[in-house]
């Protein structure tokens, strides 16, 4: 399976049936080939991919990511198998560990370590293909990987890696780690906003909640931030390369320096400035080609 160059993140949690529908449909008739959606707090992830693809006819829509804890593999495999039966091959299934908050606390799983946990979720969804009638001949799997031990996996057993929350300085990392197999599908936000104290703002409200968060912050390191970057909301710097703002053309140039690096697919969250559900239709009007 080939990504195309230019996917949509969205977050879907806040969004009614009305506004999903536009989501879908809106994404694709602008001419992204696919739409990335996460696994938070409201909707669970194959049941909200079942409506996304209901109502397009040639997007691809990819959970980013469903968390391994909400359901056994076995789950996992039956859903990935119904989605892509009823939808023409349509759906990818992006896995992650999550963070040990919305494991533990939320869901009262043990979070236990994320490399070998991850192995053995896939080694149970090779039982579970097997169990009921074998696997196809692709998995239209992705995981979820910052690190270079979760990204070698993710060549060695998926279609690739898709890290969040990154620069263009991740996909050299990442290449490095994935052996020069697998696709690079790189997330990032940006704010169609000129004025750099508002920009700023939607920034620290979109990225508040990951800063304490060590899957995080750990990589950010890597990436050559450190821990004053985290203080007092983030730093300008972690602002502007987690949220690309300005015009379009400027946005454009930074979504570009991915490609230049290597990057298979970028995948933009386009955030709104005032702070309603649902992209900024315009940014992703202005970006998509």
């Amino acid at each position: 399976m080939k990504f195309g160059k230019y996917g949509v993140f969205q977050f879907t949690d806040p969004m009614n049936g009305e506004q999903l529908a536009e989501l879908a449909s809106r994404v694709e008739s602008l001419g992204y080939s696919t739409l990335w959606y996460p696994e938070a707090f409201n909707y669970e992830t194959f049941a909200i991919g079942g409506y996304l693809l209901s109502h397009s006819t040639t997007l691809v829509v990819a959970s980013g990511i469903a968390n391994i804890y909400a359901r056994d593999a076995s789950a996992s495999v039956m859903g990935c198998n119904s989605l892509n039966a009823l939808y023409g091959g349509r759906f990818v299934l992006g896995l992650g560990v999550s963070h040990a908050p919305l494991v533990a606390d939320m869901r009262g799983h043990e979070y236990k370590a994320p490399l070998a946990t991850m192995r053995d979720y896939l080694d149970a969804m090779d039982r579970g293909w097997a169990a009921l009638g074998g696997a196809p001949a692709v998995k239209q799997l992705v995981l979820a990987a910052l690190g270079p031990q979760m990204s070698k996996l993710s060549a060695e057993r998926t279609l690739g890696s898709f890290p969040y929350n990154i620069t263009p300085a991740q996909v050299a990392l990442s290449r490095q780690a994935m052996g020069g197999k697998g696709a690079v599908i790189c997330e990032q936000k940006v704010c169609l906003c000129t004025d750099p104290t508002q920009a700023r703002a939607v920034a620290r409200a979109a990225l508040g909640p990951y800063l304490p968060l060590p899957n995080y912050f750990k990589n950010w390191f890597r990436l050559g931030f450190d821990e004053s970057d985290l203080r007092d909301g983030g730093s300008d710097r972690l602002m502007d390369a987690m949220v690309l703002w300005g015009d379009a053309k400027t946005i454009k140039a930074g979504l570009q320096k991915y490609f230049d690096a290597g990057a298979d697919q970028v995948v933009i969250q386009a955030l709104r400035t005032d702070g309603q559900p649902g992209p900024d239709w315009k940014a992703l009007e202005m970006l998509v080609g």
